[in-house]
Formats: structure tokens, C-alpha cells, sequence
């Protein structure tokens, strides 16, 4: 692709980095077949190809884009199923961060939409804040179909029961159980902790039991993904630094082997701090350190191996998998095969590649689009016929299970239950 950016605009690193992506786009349109938003709507603006050239046209202008491209910028998931598709290598993701940098520098939205961006940006990474939200929204839960679409899908996140905060969440180190093989340092997450912390409790039992010295360390808080997809890249930088502090401090001490994500979505973000704060000379060398550290549970299950506590008939797992795992961080197989080893039958998902509609916030922003691509993504997952889904994230399991007729668990909660934990509560008769 042709571009026709300035030498004074080239100084700039972002754009630098923007027309080298651009550079690589031979136009062939391989990505519009995978992308979800494209087979929903059929509109080439709303495929990769098409949102390229509108983010080439907003990037060269340098100017605030007109409603329309917003619209069409925003409708993108950041599912990634395209940089798996291209064959030319076009680093998307860079591409679509950028132009959300810049749409937040020029533009101005519309109040209610600058309102509902703040609040998600500010709740959600704080689980205190993120706990108190959902108390005060269950008591409309009931209304929610009466609600207009934003509204009625910030109600139907609050669930129906909302678990008292784990202490396992708290800065602290969990020691191995016998003889110690790792240490590793656990990403707690923020809003997994409030939806979810069985999550939590499971993966480290799971973990001590294979010989982890687990750490919670003490000032580790939300990854930054959430504010970063919204374009807010200074606050992505803030939460990264004090994430990196708190890891590095560990390191200098005791050392740590991995640090470790059981939602994927935040293991995509950690695994991408060296390159989010590359231009900062103070942090960049750590950034690269605790990135290459960086793994998804999965991964390091595989490595200390799987032994069921006892052979028998296991429920059958649909393994659904989240885009920031497999297009994201390239993990498409490996949890497949993790819960093999625990002994589960895992049957693949037609139209795997395709989003659920989650993609962080997504569904919150773009409930319309997210109900179709759930409704679509519910219709496959009956198709396996399979007892559970296994999911390895807390946005896809939210989702999903708002629409599923079988429970939907993390993949982490399965393995714990066959290697001598509890039952998973959502299989609870």
C-alpha cells in the first residue's frame, strides 16, 4: 500500500511504525472471510482491509476523523483472526492501537459515549469499585430487557450471586506442595476476581499441588488491557510500570521462574509490555525481561505435565478458544491438549476463529454486534454436543454463559477437579 505521510510526521515513532504496517497490505483480502464484523455486516469498511484504509487516510490527515470512520474503527473487535489469516504479515493490532490513540487525542464523542468509556475505564480495573457496580446493578437485573441496549448489557453483567472477595487475591506467597519446581508470580487480574475467583483458588491449587511456589505480589494490579483498547495509552503505561515494579522487586529477591495469566486476554497484554513501552528509558529493559517471563497457564502445565488423580468417564469439553489466546498469543492447541492430559475428550468448535462478542469491553460498547456473534457462537458450540465449554478467559466465559445451556468453566477449574480438587461449582447438580 502506497502512503503519503511527511518527513515531519514520520519523525514521530507511531507513525514510523504505522506506515511500515501499512507498507506491508497487498490489498489481496484474505482477512475479510475471518473477520467477524465483516461477515456479520457484509460492509468492507468494516473489514480489515477496509478500516486500513480508512485508519491510512486519519493517520496521514492528522486530523480528528469524521463520526463515520469512528463508527467503522469502533466496531472492530481486536480479535486478531485477521493477522492470523494475512499472508503478508501486517501487524494489525499495532495498526488498530494506533488509530484509537489518535481518535482519542482529536476526536470528541458524543456525551453519553465519553460518560459510558470513562466509567468502564475507571470500575472495571479496580475490583473494589468493580464489586460495589454490580451490587448496586442486580436490582435491576429484572428490567433489564425494558432498558435501552448499553444500559441493558452493563445490568446483564452483574450476576445473579457475587462472591465475597478470595484472601488468596491478597499479596502473599503460597508455598509448594512437597518438593518446590517453580516459582512463579500470579497475575490476579481485576474483574476476574469479582466475576470469578474460583479461578483464582483453583489455579493456585493446581499449581502448589504441582510444585509452584505461588506468589501474589504486593502492588500488582490490572494489566492495562482494558484501558489501552479504549485508547487511553498513558493509563496502559501507568498500570504497566506498576505492574513491572512490583515483578522486578520479586525477581531481586527470591527470582521468579514465569509469571503467570489464566486469562488470556491479560496474558496478551503483559507478553506485549515490552513493545508498550519500548520508547520509555527507564522501563523499557524490564518491560522485555518480564514479558519474555510472561506465560499463559496452559503453557505452563504442559510443561510440569498433567497425571489424573484417577481414570473414569469425564464429562465431554467443547474447548472454546478466546482470540487473545489463539490469535493473540498463538496458543490455539496446547490448551486442547492440557485437558486431554487430565483426561477430558475436548471436541474442536466449527467456526472457531470467530469471536463470541466479548473482546473486553465489546460487548458492553456494541451490544448489538456482540449478540449476534454470541447468538452465532452459541448455535456452533451445541453443534458438539459436548457436557461443558472450557473457556480461558473471564470476558468469553461471561459471555458465553449468559446464552449457554451448559455450564461454562475455565479450562483451569476442569484440571484442578481431576487432579484431586473440588467439583467445579458450576457443575453442582
Amino acid at each position: 500500500m502506497q502512503t503519503n505521510f511527511t518527513l515531519a510526521q514520520l519523525a514521530a515513532s507511531e507513525i514510523e511504525e504505522a506506515e511500515n504496517i501499512l507498507r506491508k497490505c497487498v490489498h489481496c483480502g484474505f482477512c475479510l472471510a475471518t473477520c467477524p464484523t465483516y461477515v456479520l455486516l457484509a460492509d468492507e469498511l468494516d473489514s480489515p482491509r477496509g478500516r486500513i484504509y480508512l485508519i491510512k487516510q486519519m493517520l496521514e490527515r492528522g486530523t480528528a476523523p469524521a463520526p463515520r470512520v469512528v463508527t467503522h474503527i469502533d466496531r472492530c473487535l481486536s480479535c486478531l483472526s485477521c493477522a492470523t489469516t494475512c499472508p503478508s504479515g501486517v501487524n494489525y493490532v499495532r495498526l488498530i492501537d494506533s488509530a484509537r490513540v489518535h481518535i482519542e487525542k482529536t476526536y470528541e464523542r458524543p456525551w453519553a459515549d465519553r460518560m459510558l468509556r470513562r466509567l468502564l475505564s475507571l470500575v472495571v480495573p479496580r475490583p473494589g469499585l468493580f464489586r460495589l457496580a454490580l451490587h448496586a446493578a442486580r436490582p435491576m437485573r429484572a428490567l433489564a430487557r425494558f432498558l435501552p441496549g448499553r444500559l441493558a448489557s452493563l445490568v446483564a453483567m452483574a450476576p445473579a450471586r457475587i462472591e465475597s472477595p478470595s484472601p488468596l487475591d491478597r499479596p502473599q506467597v503460597i508455598p509448594a506442595v512437597g518438593t518446590r519446581r517453580r516459582r512463579v508470580a500470579l497475575l490476579t487480574g481485576c474483574a476476574q476476581q469479582v466475576l470469578a475467583p474460583s479461578i483464582n483458588q483453583a489455579t493456585i491449587r493446581l499449581l502448589t499441588r504441582l510444585g509452584c511456589e505461588v506468589v501474589v505480589a504486593e502492588g500488582v494490579g490490572c494489566c492495562g488491557a482494558l484501558v489501552h483498547h479504549l485508547g487511553h495509552e498513558d493509563a496502559a503505561r501507568r498500570s504497566a510500570r506498576a505492574n513491572l515494579a512490583a515483578w522486578r522487586a520479586e525477581i531481586e529477591g527470591d527470582g521468579l521462574d514465569a509469571i503467570i495469566a489464566n486469562a488470556s486476554g491479560c496474558g496478551t497484554m503483559v507478553k506485549d509490555y515490552g513493545h508498550l513501552l519500548a520508547d520509555d528509558p527507564e522501563w523499557a529493559e524490564a518491560a522485555g525481561e518480564i514479558a519474555g517471563l510472561a506465560k499463559d497457564v496452559s503453557e505452563l502445565l504442559d510443561e510440569l505435565g498433567i497425571t489424573p488423580e484417577k481414570a473414569g468417564p469425564r464429562p465431554v469439553v467443547a474447548y472454546h478458544s478466546a482470540c487473545s489466546l489463539q490469535h493473540g498469543q498463538k496458543l490455539h492447541d496446547l490448551p486442547k491438549r492440557v485437558l486431554a492430559a487430565a483426561g477430558y475428550e475436548v471436541r474442536d468448535v466449527p467456526d472457531g476463529h470467530l469471536c463470541c462478542g466479548s473482546a473486553g469491553v465489546y460487548n458492553l460498547l456494541q451490544p448489538d454486534l456482540a449478540g449476534r456473534l454470541l447468538a452465532r457462537k452459541i448455535e456452533t458450540l451445541e453443534r458438539t454436543g459436548a457436557e461443558i465449554v472450557a473457556a480461558g478467559n473471564i470476558g468469553c466465559i461471561n459471555q458465553l454463559e449468559r446464552a449457554s445451556s451448559v455450564p461454562v468453566i475455565h479450562p483451569v477449574e476442569l484440571i484442578d477437579w481431576a487432579t484431586g480438587g473440588p467439583r467445579p461449582a458450576a457443575l453442582a447438580d
